[in-house]
């Protein structure tokens, strides 16, 4: 099957996400790292850097006109990428992972060619997000409760 043309704002932003997560394939694997791998080494120019790529990426989205669920689920990939990024060592093998900005250039194509899915698809993963975060906070609270209730029990007892 041939792909269609590429999208010129898109092109551009492709070529930026490939020089910063997938320059160089390590022998001998399907992996590859970019230069993000390397300057996130450097413990300030490795984030500021990687934000101002994951900027970049965003607005050129937002400057396209996605909706907002389509920006608010690339919100959610940069922010989880800077989170979770952010833990010494295996941030970094977190950050070669999940790859937020390639993730976010996948979403403004996917937009592009065919904006009615793309955006039901951000919502329905949005909400699914929505849906694990209050399981999450349901089960701290209910943790937290049990946790209380036994401390309780030790002191009156």
């Amino acid at each position: 099957m041939i792909d269609p043309p590429t999208d010129p704002r898109v092109a551009r932003l492709r070529r930026l996400v490939r020089v910063w997560d997938e320059a160089v394939r390590v022998p001998g694997t399907r992996f590859a790292v970019g230069l993000d791998a390397l300057v996130g080494l450097v413990p300030a120019l490795g984030d500021a850097l990687g934000a101002l790529v994951a900027g970049s990426v965003l607005f050129a989205a937002l400057r396209a006109g996605v909706p907002a669920a389509v920006a608010i689920r690339m919100l959610f990939n940069i922010a989880l990428d800077a989170s979770l990024g952010a833990v010494p060592v295996a941030g970094d093998v977190f950050d070669a992972g999940f790859r937020a900005n390639a993730r976010n250039v996948t979403l403004l194509e996917r937009w592009l060619a065919h904006p009615a899915r793309a955006a039901r698809g951000s919502r329905v993963a949005l909400a699914a997000v929505a849906v694990a975060a209050l399981a999450l906070l349901v089960a701290i609270a209910y943790g937290a409760l049990w946790i209380s209730r036994a401390v309780l029990r030790l002191l009156l007892a």
